[in-house]
């Protein structure tokens, strides 16, 4: 197991699955200072504060089923730092989900559970990257 300490920006991504995207979308805009960076599709929205990247997911399913809660996201500053945090992972036995992809925004990353079983996505996402 390797003992090398890796950096990152700590937890700046939040996804929410949400039963009113529109509602959720003027509340962190109106009310609290977001911006969109980003709208692919209409049920799916990301905002930012600058600093931070906040993903609305159209919620589908029963909340009593998967929850609220989509994942949180580790910010990493660079594409490579994807690849030796998963690399890292593995090394020490964590649960990983989905192996490192590069998304359709460019931002890079891959997702893993904690112990108890909440989804970790560590990623560089590009806008936000070097603002760490």
């Amino acid at each position: 197991m390797s003992t090398e300490k890796l950096a990152h920006g700590g937890i700046r991504h939040v996804a929410l699955f949400v039963a009113d995207l529109d509602a959720c979308v003027r509340f962190y805009v109106e009310v609290l200072g977001y911006e969109v960076e980003w709208h692919p599709d209409v049920d799916n929205i990301y905002l930012t504060s600058g600093t931070d990247n906040l993903a609305l997911h159209r919620r589908t399913h029963d909340v009593a089923g998967k929850g609220r809660l989509d994942h949180i996201g580790i910010l990493l500053r660079t594409h490579d730092d994807v690849d030796r945090w998963h690399e890292r992972c593995v090394n020490h036995g964590v649960n990983i989900v989905a192996p490192p992809k590069t998304h359709r925004d460019g931002a890079r990353s891959f997702y893993c559970t904690d112990p108890d079983g909440i989804a970790v996505q560590l990623i560089c996402h590009p806008p936000i990257a070097g603002k760490i």
